[in-house]
């Protein structure tokens, strides 16, 4: 009998739950779980949902971008199948950009043919807008809905367990074939406990960098150099309003400067609420732990007042505030070059990185996820080309 692999995630957010859901699908291969919060603890419980066919098409992140947006569909129908797993919030919709005037508070115009299919848009504030895209390109999902289901999959057709903690350290062994390489043993977490782990997944998104502290121990004792490239993060509110209707037609407004330094970008959902976000902070290391970010009064008091600018006077006539029932903030994960992180962790056997999606980690979800369960299981990945995406691209840089 062959052994089962013990296969440790470190991160519960769209990467880690999405590996777990592709090795319970295609490999009836169970995961523990590690996040010291839990399922969808920072962007990927917080972000828009939006997802876009063919927006990164002609670069490094075609395929991966494209197989997200398939797999989102696949996995919406196949979820509409399965019992007591809840709507996840899947559907298609439209989506325009939207030029703000900038003398929109003075000037009362008549509404532009143009703007005549633009749902949620004041019409004495725009200059004109163009369709970004349809029903056949444009989807969205609810994230943290969605990861819940991923993970909620992943325990009842295997047995996946989560565990609430934190991973301070790897605990390595030299490789007796090849001495420049380690092989992961186990992980200690913060409350000391031991985790046997013959495959370690690391995909904490910002907080991903955090795991060089893992691996100190070892290159110390042994003149080793494991590392992870720099994983930064982007710091960005969302307030979420109810509209007395519900649209099907998300909307980026750019404003040169009119409502704030940066754009604003409207996703409606079908339970009614919109989600509205825009003017994110400078890219920074992410020193705020996971479920403990602050908010930014003034951030979310110029997204209400951005939300209010561009707002259909027609759409909320007769309600009487559309001041916001949800405040919230979360961190982006980037990196050097732009590109995410998705491979074997150079220097370590049985370890992997997944990482650094940038705003598209929802819908590069599960394109990552079914990519590294391969890789995991088989060594290589069958459905996605990973090569640009490797860790090596880095090592040069670290050594010279």
């Amino acid at each position: 009998m062959v052994a089962v692999p013990n296969i440790v995630i470190a991160g519960g957010g769209v990467v880690g739950t999405s590996i777990a859901y592709f090795l319970a699908n295609n490999y009836d291969m169970p995961v523990t779980l590690i996040d010291p919060v839990g399922i969808a603890p920072g962007a990927s419980g917080k972000a828009g949902g939006f997802l876009a066919r063919d927006w990164r098409d002609g670069t490094p992140l075609q395929d991966l971008h494209r197989q997200g947006f398939q797999l989102h569909h696949d996995i919406a129908n196949e979820m509409q199948n399965q019992k007591n797993i809840p709507d996840i919030d899947y559907r298609r919709l439209t989506c325009s950009a939207v030029a703000i005037d900038e003398s929109a508070e003075t000037v009362q115009k008549p509404r532009s043919k143009k703007l005549k299919d633009v749902e949620w848009v004041d019409e004495n504030v725009v200059m004109g807008s163009m369709l970004m895209g349809d029903e056949s390109s444009i989807a969205q999902v609810h994230p943290r809905k969605f990861c819940e289901a991923l993970w909620q999959t992943a325990q009842t057709k295997v047995g996946s367990t989560l565990q609430k903690g934190r991973i301070v350290k790897a605990l390595l062994k030299k490789s007796v074939e090849d001495d420049t390489m380690a092989t992961i043993q186990a992980v200690e977490l913060d409350n000391g406990q031991i985790l046997p782990a013959d495959k370690l997944v690391i995909a904490c998104g910002p907080w991903t960098y955090e795991a060089n502290t893992w691996f100190q121990d070892y290159n110390e004792n042994h003149d080793a150099s494991i590392f992870i490239p720099d994983i930064t993060g982007v710091k960005c509110h969302s307030i979420l309003v109810k509209s007395p209707k519900v649209l099907s037609q998300a909307v980026f407004f750019e404003g040169d400067g009119t409502l704030g330094d940066g754009d604003l970008e409207v996703y409606p959902r079908p339970d009614g609420d919109c989600y509205v976000n825009g003017f994110p902070d400078e890219e920074s290391v992410v020193t705020e732990r996971p479920g403990e970010e602050t908010l930014d009064r003034a951030a979310l008091d110029l997204l209400q007042k951005a939300m209010q600018q561009t707002a259909s006077k027609e759409l909320f006539q007769g309600q009487s505030t559309t001041i916001p029932h949800t405040e919230q903030v979360c961190y982006w994960p980037e990196t050097i070059d732009g590109l995410p992180l998705l491979g074997s962790l150079p220097g370590v056997s049985g370890a992997f990185v997944a990482t650094g999606h940038s705003v598209w980690g929802i819908l590069q979800g599960p394109s990552t996820g079914r990519a590294m369960a391969e890789l995991i299981m088989e060594g290589q990945s069958k459905s996605l080309d990973l090569e640009s995406f490797g860790l090596e691209r880095f090592q040069l840089d670290e050594t010279v």
